[in-house]
């Protein structure tokens, strides 16, 4: 399965899992709210791909707002090779149903 919850995601990060975490979002959107992770927009991501500084495999969790553009960057990744990425299911619209506006601890 390449999604993860809401619910698992904040075990992860509040256990301080050792994981990469990567926004795909633009910035406008990230300045609104976000959780901490690494803004790379979708866009950008693509031409990124050969020189991603991340461990193959080590977990990589991806998000948006809705699910979608969060999809398309784990498909992205495992072109490449990544093998342990997941797709916050629902985006950060998920997140928020679930915790509202508080950040996970990291």
């Amino acid at each position: 399965m390449d999604e993860i919850t809401a619910e698992e995601l904040r075990t992860l990060l509040d256990a301080g899992h050792p994981l990469h975490f990567i926004d795909v979002r633009e910035p406008w959107e990230y300045e609104e709210f976000n959780l901490g992770a690494k803004n790379i927009p979708l866009h950008e991501l693509a031409g990124m791909l050969p020189s991603m500084p991340f461990e193959k495999d080590k977990l990589i969790v991806v998000h948006c707002q809705r699910g979608q553009r969060g999809q398309q960057a784990v498909a992205l990744l495992k072109q490449v090779g990544y093998v342990q990425v997941r797709n916050l299911r629902g985006g950060i619209e998920a997140w928020t149903s679930c915790y509202g506006r508080h950040t996970p601890a990291r």
